[in-house]
């Protein structure tokens, strides 16, 4: 029974988690996972350098988190040759995602997506009252014509549009995603979500041009850079659309631990080569291990491959059940038909490891 307190729009959402997390699963199974590869976190830790950090800003968490990150910012900034009037630091993508929405959007206001894409979105727009308007997938990818069109056709605040892209780890060059900007409608602002862009191959991403309000561009430090647990993510783009967010933002949202933790990752640029050096050969032998299965692994510009498991959804379905019982956290897409395939995250070598050595045996069951 719902709290009559409760608005009528969040009386008509449902009360549930976005995401069924890892440790939720091990309850439930009373096990924990022997390899963790479903959740697209960097499984090689951040730079020792930014654990450091954190553990000396541990000292003084009895202090409140500086509530502009000032040093963060300005170094975000110089890092991407930009002006700190241009960037924003949040809770990772998904907060900086909510209070975009939440700035932007007012109930049934029309917003534009993927079917498929990455529903923390979604789930923001629900939560403002915006009206979905989903795109369909083309050949794995999204698609930035048909998104733009339907943009156009809807008189949208908002376009959400990854790349690379979450769950299928297709990618467009720089050239295409420029032309996408080019063509945002009148009204419209582009929500290009870079989450992976460290591990996408050389000419994926345009030149950042915070002169153009009609984009802004989200990065975070939770791939890469290893810190997913510490929540910090930024934002990139016009600085009257980087003004408005200290409208509604929570001020005190970032932690001092994580300022410091992605600060000094951020500086360590010799570790994060490192790290994605490691990315790629994980990617090439998750490559390896789908085709030694007779399995389809699509093209990735990211740190997590998705396979084609030959069939339908049901099918994948089962696999990811079988992969489950062993032990490893796989996931997989949720929309038809990305959802015959299941999506491995790139780990250490153990861990891919104990994938390939379960995977024929879940995939055996699934057939028999």
């Amino acid at each position: 029974m719902s709290d009559k307190r409760l608005t009528p729009l969040a009386a008509s959402l449902p009360a549930s988690v976005p995401f069924v997390g890892p440790e939720t699963q091990e309850r439930a199974a009373g096990r924990a996972f022997t390899a963790r590869l479903g959740a697209n976190e960097s499984v090689f830790g951040p730079s020792p350098k930014a654990i450091e950090a954190m553990q000396r800003a541990a000292a003084e968490t009895w202090m409140y988190p500086d509530p502009t990150a000032h040093d963060l910012r300005l170094a975000v900034a110089a890092h991407h040759g930009v002006t700190p009037d241009t960037v924003i630091l949040g809770e990772g993508i998904d907060g900086l995602l909510g209070y975009l929405v939440r700035l932007f959007v007012a109930p049934g206001d029309a917003v534009v997506t993927s079917a498929g894409a990455y529903p923390t979105f979604n789930y923001h727009v629900a939560g403002f009252g915006g009206e979905l308007h989903m795109v369909p997938y083309t050949g794995d990818k999204e698609d930035p014509k048909a998104l733009i069109a339907k943009a156009k056709e809807t008189k949208a605040k908002l376009i959400y549009f990854a790349n690379p892209d979450n769950p299928m780890g297709s990618y467009w060059p720089a050239a295409d995603v420029q032309a996408m900007i080019e063509a945002v409608p009148e009204g419209t602002l582009l929500v290009l979500d870079e989450a992976y862009i460290e591990n996408a191959p050389q000419g994926t991403a345009p030149a950042l041009d915070t002169a153009d309000p009609r984009v802004i561009r989200m990065r975070t430090f939770s791939k890469a850079y290893g810190l997913a647990g510490a929540r910090v993510g930024y934002a990139v783009g016009h600085p009257d659309v980087i003004a408005a967010f200290d409208r509604v933002r929570n001020h005190f949202g970032l932690a001092r631990i994580s300022q410091a933790g992605a600060l000094a990752a951020l500086a360590d640029q010799g570790y994060l080569r490192q790290t994605l050096d490691q990315v790629a050969q994980s990617r090439a032998r998750i490559v390896e291990i789908a085709e030694e299965n007779g399995l389809k692994p699509l093209p990735s510009g990211t740190n997590f491959v998705a396979i084609d498991c030959g069939r339908d959804g049901d099918f994948a379905r089962d696999v990811l059940a079988n992969l489950l019982k062993e032990g490893i956290f796989v996931r997989m897409p949720f929309v038809a038909p990305q959802d015959r395939c299941i999506r491995v995250s790139c780990g250490p070598e153990a861990e891919t490891r104990l994938f390939a050595e379960a995977l024929p045996r879940a995939l055996e069951t699934a057939r028999s």
